[in-house]
């Protein structure tokens, strides 16, 4: 059983969570929808979607660099709230934000440079999908921000919830069904799958 399919097993029960949590309360206090319904599937496409590059990353690089390169969020972010949000930004933090990127550039060359070191069977590919995980992150995040300003948390985490759940299940279905099909269900199983397992600590 691999590491990955652990990791959007455990995304996919989150997502659930989110759904029978929040979902419960909206059911209770009879909202109605502010937001049509296709931009919160959109949404959860994107949230989905950036956990899954990231974590597929793991396997073509190193931890240092996926851990490093996730910081592409953080100018995306501001990049992103800056156009849609309108938010100002003082020179301070513009200049932290082009030090992250000179950092993101060097790490990005180190990998190039130091395939031997770098731990990892195709770094390029590696650090492309964690910067593609993060642009999504940015993405999911400034989105996030202003659907709970202007709408409502309550039915922002029910229909992240209920569709990010749909989107990994089917992911998890398509991509992992073969161990889906192999896999011995037993406790120990089923604690591993919701993180309680003491291997991967």
């Amino acid at each position: 059983m691999t590491h990955l399919f652990k990791v959007i097993w455990r995304s996919f029960f989150n997502y659930v969570l989110l759904t029978v949590v929040y979902g419960s309360t909206f059911i209770i206090r009879r909202k109605t929808l502010k937001v049509r319904w296709y931009y919160y599937l959109l949404l959860a496409i994107l949230d989905v979607e950036g956990n899954f590059s990231v974590v597929k990353a793991y396997q073509y690089t190193s931890l240092t660099s996926v851990m490093l390169l996730d910081c592409w969020t953080i100018p995306c972010v501001l990049l992103l709230t800056w156009l849609f949000i309108k938010m100002k930004y003082n020179i301070g933090q513009l200049i932290g934000v082009c030090i992250c990127i000179l950092g993101l550039v060097l790490v990005i060359l180190s990998d190039v440079h130091a395939k031997d070191r770098s731990g990892g069977s195709n770094v390029l590919l590696g650090d492309a999908l964690v910067i593609i995980g993060a642009i999504l992150y940015a993405f999911t995040n400034v989105s996030e921000e202003f659907l709970i300003k202007n709408v409502d948390f309550l039915e922002l985490m029910t229909f992240l919830g209920l569709f990010g759940s749909i989107i990994s299940g089917i992911q998890v279905a398509i991509k992992k069904r073969k161990e889906l099909a192999n896999t011995s269900w037993n406790r120990d199983v089923i604690l591993s799958f919701s993180g309680s397992d003491m291997q991967d600590r």
